[in-house]
């Protein structure tokens, strides 16, 4: 018989219904036959909720947790842990042993097996698999069978059962065995640090606590290296570094392991911790910097490639060719290029890599306009894609940019096609920075937006251009940086080794838009006299933080009422919480726009929003096998219950410009509300209206860059909202979170050549096609924990 933990509540039966169950975390509800229960439930059948697989209505279980009162469903049942009940006799053993679920095991070999083993048989088993060795004429095969046959069906409790003796909530329990399957235990006797890495919702303290119960504390090397990879890849996620310096790492990480136990930590443990960490190949050590080595090789990458694009005896077009047929496009097209435009053409048709930067309304898009013109002319290419088609020939200018509405406008304003760079390189979404993108079959390469390429983009998109294809960057580098690690455009222009124009001409300051004015004026850190004056474009509306929800409230209904759609107006902020923060000011416009007064519509609930048909939401990941992709905005067009299809789940549709794609609930993180959305996911569109709250509750968020972003999304009428003097702080406030990197100096002319190295410093050479043969402590030899000191080490 199972024996039971009395001192917990719990409900023992057989499953009788299954009124639930997600695939994907595996929440269910089930209605048991109850044969016993300690609680005060009286009924013989009842509701029990928690996450666990699929169960046999075969078979008895045992459920531990808590009695609780749903407010709509009654009484139920939430389990913590639960186990399988086991025969409790040999008849039962030798019934269940013999049973399918274990194929080729029958009735005679249950019955030896249980005379050998006693009554105990499963146990025995399940705590040593080698007991069946006992077992005469028992053929391994048919081991196998058994032992995996009672690891899947019981194994699991009693992993379960352990992840909630070391403190996991049943949720958590459930995804870390979803990831290690039966393998749970050992990995985690093995290392608990891999779940900071493995599992989303565990960080290094949580972690740290697994270790300490499993005598893993203090200065245990494995301690040591964990908060060292941690607080290394929170510095590349949260802060966008490319590496750390040694002495500052070490530092945090020293505070970090004392806070989490009260154990002093020594700088010479640590720094021998860095060099076992180099020789495990988990980290690279270069001149007191310590990298991932995803970015330190995707940084070699991008500087490796940029060179060999610079160096290569590339033959541009003829001057008076330019001319001739740039005087043909101006004729055409009925436009007269600006000096500084026509040198941006030249450049980009004249060098294999080049850079083409300006801020708003300077003519980026005319002068990308005019290259692919250009080109296709002085090459007598077609640019209509479907004749390129018929012939079974790939187009041969590629546009392209990191999200798929800043691709969209690419297309709209050149009349080609244009995709997102991971569509670009065949990525599918379910690829790490370590993935391959397919080659570019493109003889002319045009990336917009680049001030968003992150440094595993920009390697990725390098080592996809061929040798021979022109690229031409373009972008604005006032603009934030990237989410990711890294700030490629920013490095390439500061290096000063591409060839470079920066358009600065304002011509859509002529069409009288003062957001462009105010948006040239921060670029030098200042305002316009006229900011709370109110513009045909533009206006700034003083109120507390308090005040700017109803603020907003009055603005959407004003614009609304004016003809202006949902779509048209985009309500920006750059933090999540708070008054005027993104969630509620998201439910806040919901309630407004797109209300359920009285419960009668359809609703899909997850976590704390609540969608509805019509809502505006934000693509959060790529999707490319859908062709949706970060930061693309759609709408809620078709919700359906699960009793409403024949996949018995709840699905919701929503409409990206026509592409429509389906998600199951469990699919929601996906997606968030988009009323009101973060200035970095907004970078790559543009919007008929922009508000912006500015709050001194924003303070440690503004800074020039985000500012600009912000409003440089408005392309013709922009509300800024809050107070003024948090608005002028902001600009005033270049961004001091500088970013740790050395692309610059990779870039370097005084650099060493990465490919120079012959003979036996061939495994020297940093380059991708070297990458899974050089040793990651490079120049790194006779070196000792000490020569990473800067600061006295305490001893």
């Amino acid at each position: 018989m199972t024996e039971r933990n009395e001192d917990k509540l719990f409900i023992s039966g057989r499953p009788i219904v299954s009124i639930f169950h997600n695939e994907d975390n595996l929440y269910s509800i089930l209605k048991v036959k109850i044969k016993s229960t300690n609680t005060t439930y009286t009924d013989k059948e009842g509701i029990v909720v928690g996450y666990f697989p699929k169960l046999s209505s075969d078979e008895s279980y045992t459920f531990y947790g808590q009695l609780k009162n749903h407010p709509r469903y009654g009484q139920q049942f939430t389990v913590d842990t639960f186990v399988r009940e086991k025969p409790d006799s040999v008849k039962g053993v030798v019934h269940y042993l013999s049973s399918d679920l274990f194929p080729g095991i029958g009735p005679k070999t249950a019955q030896t097996i249980v005379k050998k083993l006693g009554e105990n048989a499963l146990q025995l088993i399940l705590d040593d698999p080698g007991s069946l060795d006992k077992v005469p004429r028992l053929a391994r095969e048919k081991k196998e069978v058994i032992i995996k046959g009672l690891q899947e069906n019981h194994g699991m409790e009693r992993i379960m059962v352990q992840l909630n003796e070391w403190g996991f909530g049943p949720q958590l329990s459930m995804k870390i065995y979803q990831i290690y399957r039966e393998e749970t235990l050992q990995k985690l006797h093995d290392n608990p640090y891999r779940l900071i890495e493995d599992v989303e919702g565990v960080g290094f303290g949580r972690a740290d606590e697994l270790g300490l119960q499993l005598g893993i504390e203090g200065v245990h090397s494995d301690r040591l290296k964990a908060g060292i990879l941690y607080l290394l890849n929170q510095a590349s996620l949260s802060e966008g570094h490319i590496f750390m310096p040694t002495e500052r790492l070490l530092e945090d990480v020293k505070m970090l392991l004392e806070k989490s136990q009260l154990v002093e930590i020594h700088y010479d443990a640590l720094a021998q911790a860095v060099i076992e960490l180099g020789e495990e190949s988990k980290i690279v050590v270069e001149q007191n910097r310590i990298y991932m080595p995803s970015l330190y090789f995707s940084e070699v990458g991008i500087a490796t490639k940029t060179e060999r694009l610079l160096q290569s005896k590339f033959k541009g077009f003829k001057k008076k060719d330019i001319e001739t047929s740039l005087s043909a496009v101006e004729e055409d097209f009925g436009v007269t290029y600006a000096p500084t435009q026509r040198k941006a053409i030249e450049m980009a048709l004249n060098h294999q890599i080049s850079i083409l930067t300006g801020g708003p309304g300077t003519g980026k898009t005319t002068v990308v306009r005019a290259i692919v013109e250009l080109y296709a002319e002085l090459n007598g290419l077609s640019l209509d894609p479907k004749e390129w088609s018929k012939e079974g020939k790939p187009f041969p200018i590629a546009l392209a940019a990191p999200t798929g509405r800043a691709a969209k406008r690419l297309s709209e304003s050149t009349g080609l096609p244009a995709m997102t760079i991971h569509r670009l390189l065949g990525f599918t979404g379910q690829d790490d920075e370590d993935a391959e993108g397919r080659p570019v079959e493109a003889n002319l390469i045009i990336i917009d937006e680049t001030s968003m390429l992150d440094c595993w983009l920009a390697h990725q998109l390098l080592k996809a251009v061929p040798e021979d294809s022109q690229l031409v960057l373009v972008g604005d580098q006032d603009q934030l940086p990237p989410v990711g690690p890294g700030q490629v455009l920013k490095d390439l222009l500061t290096s000063g080794r591409l060839p470079v124009v920066e358009l600065q001409d304002i011509y859509r300051q002529a069409d009288g838009s003062s957001i462009i004015e105010l948006a040239h004026a921060m670029k030098g850190g200042k305002t316009t006299d006229d900011l709370l004056k109110k513009t045909k474009d533009r206006s700034f509306i003083p109120a507390s933080a308090n005040q700017i929800p109803k603020v907003i409230e009055q603005v959407v209904s004003s614009a609304m009422a004016k003809g202006f759609t949902i779509r048209d107006l985009q309500v920006l902020a750059p933090m999540y919480r708070g008054p005027a923060g993104i969630d509620a000011l998201n439910k806040m416009i919901q309630e407004m726009v797109n209300p359920n007064p009285d419960g009668s519509r359809k609703e899909m609930v997850f976590g704390d929003t609540v969608y509805r048909i019509g809502d505006k939401v934000l693509q959060l990941v790529n999707q490319p096998e859908s062709n949706v992709f970060n930061g693309d905005m759609g709408e809620v067009i078709s919700i359906f219950k699960a009793s409403e299809n024949v996949e018995k789940k709840e699905l919701m549709i929503v409409s990206f410009d026509g592409i429509e794609v389906t998600y199951e609930k469990s699919e929601l993180p996906q997606l968030t509300l988009a009323y009101c959305c973060s200035v970095h996911k907004s970078q790559g569109s543009e919007f008929s209206m922009v508000i912006l709250p500015v709050t001194r509750g924003y303070m440690k968020m503004l800074r020039r860059n985000l500012l600009y972003t912000a409003i440089t999304r408005a392309k013709n009428y922009l509300i800024l909202c809050g107070d003024p003097q948090a608005f002028q702080i902001g600009i005033e406030r270049n961004d001091d979170n500088l970013r740790f990197t050395t692309l610059i100096e990779r870039l370097s002319p005084d650099a060493v050549p990465l490919e120079e190295v012959e003979g036996e410093e061939l495994e020297l050479v940093l380059s991708p096609e070297t990458i899974d043969r050089i040793h990651p402590l490079v120049g790194m030899e006779g070196v000792s924990p000490q020569d990473f000191m800067t600061v006295e080490i305490d001893r």
